[in-house]
């Protein structure tokens, strides 16, 4: 059973801070409003607009603690954004104490905020934190639906808490709740991680038994199964079963049959299904453009690959971040960096912001062919977009400059690694200064040992 524990009071929020709070700001649900017969749009929030355009935690609670201090009265809004920002963040330890503070103040909250709260809790693997959160709701003036429920439950799958989810799912009565198709799937998504189709199954056939209709994600979830398992015959024909009883199959479906007949070297197979779709009535998406890339890719036939991208402007999809993805990823295994540079500025020509993937890939690719000043160039212009490389790609480039003679971009970068509280294990600087001895340049070795200190 799960062990909960009380929240700890953060040390980086100090008393002072909440009690300047607690004097200059009161909750703006007491307050009442005349009703007018007209509805007036809600006056723009200064403060929700200048924590937007903040990206580090303690400078948003800084800003909210400024406000606070100017005589402004925060509402849930903005205690809301404010929660958000620093969940997002994984500063727990700020977001504990605020909402004691929030409960003590009896400020009426949704519960889109705990739901949002407990999936956070669940991907730092905070489980007994979500689940005491969802045991505190009530607390918060705030009623406990079916939703939050769910959520919690998935959260205890996603954990490989498999065995409290059951136990919460069999107290769903209760509790006061009645299951619904997505608290069935969440239990057959368990059960399918864990290998165990048959049980899987049984709870399809429990939903029939209380009349709950599956949905495409209760297909979807056994056709995956079926096709990761190369039992791709027997998904297609749950798809004839699904169709027969009136559930209409959605690109995902197609993706998963893809997927499994690309596994199994049956791309031509794959394709046709691709193009088949359509007579479902269903139209080709990216993700399905995607499958067939990446087999083509994983077959070092990239150029290939490539083409698709004329197949989708046929069909009036515009390639996401994640088509072009494919693509910068094999070519930079391929060692082709600078086709896939090519790849990025073709990408932000058309629209497409890279994201944090792309900027890696990038930055390891241009290492893995000793271009390290290229590496340090994508490295700028993946900081300027608030991106951050891995602590290896880091240990890559500063080897490779240092090397290279290259002493302040290496110093440069060391200065990054320091402002994102990032160094390298004691083990890491002795092998590159061992490494940098052979050498012979005594004036790294010593910057080296410098930055081990």
């Amino acid at each position: 059973m799960l062990k909960l524990h009380p929240f700890q009071t953060s040390q980086t929020i100090t008393k002072l801070q909440f009690q300047t709070i607690s004097s200059t700001s009161k909750a703006s649900h007491c307050q009442k409003h005349k009703p007018s017969s007209k509805r007036r749009k809600p006056k723009p929030i200064p403060f929700l607009a200048d924590l937007k355009q903040l990206h580090d935690p303690d400078e948003a609670f800084s800003l909210f603690t400024q406000y606070t201090r100017k005589g402004v009265k925060h509402d849930y809004p903005s205690y809301a954004s404010l929660l958000y920002k620093l969940a997002r963040s994984r500063r727990f330890e700020l977001v504990d104490p605020l909402l004691d503070f929030i409960k003590n103040r009896g400020i009426r909250c949704r519960e889109s905020l705990f739901i949002a709260l407990i999936q956070h809790y669940g991907k730092c693997q905070l489980v007994e934190k979500a689940f005491e959160l969802f045991n505190q709701m009530p607390n918060f003036n705030c009623e406990r639906n079916l939703q939050s429920f769910n959520v919690l439950l998935n959260v205890l799958i996603d954990n490989d808490r498999f065995s409290d989810a059951n136990d919460l799912f069999l107290r769903c009565k209760e509790l006061g709740f009645q299951p619904n198709s997505v608290s069935f799937n969440i239990m057959m998504k368990g059960w399918l991680v864990k290998g165990e189709l048959e049980n899987a199954c049984k709870v399809f056939d429990e939903m029939l038994e209380r009349e709950v209709q599956p949905t495409i994600v209760t297909y979807n979830s056994l056709i995956g199964f079926l096709c990761k398992k190369g039992e791709v015959g027997k998904g297609m024909k749950l798809l004839d079963d699904m169709i027969g009883k009136g559930t209409h199959p959605n690109a995902v479906t197609f993706v998963l049959l893809m997927k499994g007949l690309c596994s199994l070297g049956k791309y031509d197979e794959a394709k046709k299904v691709m193009f088949d779709m359509e007579y479902q009535g269903c139209k080709p998406r990216l993700d399905n453009f995607g499958v067939l890339m990446t087999d083509l890719a994983q077959r070092g036939k990239l150029d290939e690959a490539k083409s698709l991208l004329n197949e989708m402007k046929k069909k009036k999809l515009n390639p996401d971040v994640v088509i072009y993805n494919i693509l910068v990823n094999f070519l930079c295994k391929e060692g082709r960096t600078e086709e896939a540079y090519k790849v990025l500025v073709d990408m932000q020509i058309k629209g497409c912001k890279p994201n944090a993937a792309t900027y890696r890939m990038l930055v390891d690719g241009f290492c893995r062919v000793d271009e390290y000043e290229r590496s340090l160039s994508i490295l700028h212009a993946m900081l300027m977009s608030h991106h951050c490389p891995r602590l290896e790609s880091f240990h890559n480039i500063v080897t490779g400059l240092l090397k290279g003679g290259k002493m302040d971009d290496a110093c440069f970068v060391l200065d990054v690694m320091e402002k994102k509280n990032m160094r390298f294990q004691t083990a890491k600087w002795e092998s590159l200064v061992v490494e940098l001895c052979g050498d012979g340049d005594q004036t790294t070795v010593e910057l080296l040992e410098s930055w081990m200190k």
